[in-house]
């Protein structure tokens, strides 16, 4: 039988679909994984990249930081985290934290930047703050852009999230260590074609939130803080 009617047989297998090791399963806690590091790294990347793109301040060392951390390897550094902390979750979580913070970081500061001056101004002289310019007029315009920064960082810590089960973890990366360590190509295949996927529905979901947030453009006007 070839590869691929062996691995539709093992997606189809109905043990493949209950219990702890099931699919179900190793699918949410796939899912599990990549929520964890996007709300992480978002909690520190995100509100840093505002801060940059509304101030213009330290962008150099933004656009620098983001570029090295761009270049580290994830299974490297998974390793190296690893030998010093052992075996647990906090090393694959501060791995892929690496990895999702530069799109974070850099759709964050690029939406608030991508924002026209003028309008930025427009909104300076009637009287907002610089916290309101940036909440009711900068976030709002660079809101598709700033999606699309969170959409990209799903999706690279999705696919590379499969690394958990290097250290002992669970996850879709589990069919692939396991199916490697008994020559089972149809797991392997199967657990891959899992991650692709949940990656092709996660970013269709992101994909639909970008273009809904495409749509939606502040009125100055309406959102005028009142005189005083």
């Amino acid at each position: 039988m070839s590869v691929v009617t062996d691995t539709v047989d093992w997606l189809t297998a109905s043990e493949h679909w209950s219990g702890p090791d099931g699919i179900p399963h190793r699918v949410l806690e796939h899912v599990g994984y990549t929520a964890e590091t996007i709300a992480i790294a978002g909690a520190v990347a995100i509100p840093l990249g505002l801060w940059i793109g509304h101030t213009g301040r330290l962008r150099s060392v933004a656009v620098a930081l983001t570029g090295a951390m761009r270049a580290l390897p994830t299974l490297g550094l998974l390793t190296l985290i690893a030998l010093y902390l052992g075996i647990g979750l906090t090393p694959p979580l501060i791995a892929l934290v690496v990895l999702a913070i530069p799109p974070l970081l850099a759709g964050a500061y690029a939406g608030v930047e991508s924002v026209d001056p003028q309008t930025v101004d427009a909104a300076r002289s009637m009287g907002f703050t610089e916290g309101q310019v940036l909440t009711r007029v900068e976030i709002p315009l660079g809101l598709p852009i700033i999606v699309g920064g969170i959409r990209s960082a799903v999706l690279q810590v999705v696919a590379t999230a499969t690394v958990a089960a290097y250290v002992g973890l669970g996850g879709l990366g589990r069919y692939l260590i396991d199916g490697q360590a008994i020559s089972d190509y149809p797991q392997m295949a199967g657990g891959s074609v899992l991650v692709v996927v949940v990656a092709l529905l996660l970013d269709a979901l992101f994909a639909g939130l970008q273009a809904l947030s495409s749509g939606r453009r502040p009125s100055l006007r309406s959102r005028a803080p009142s005189s005083p």
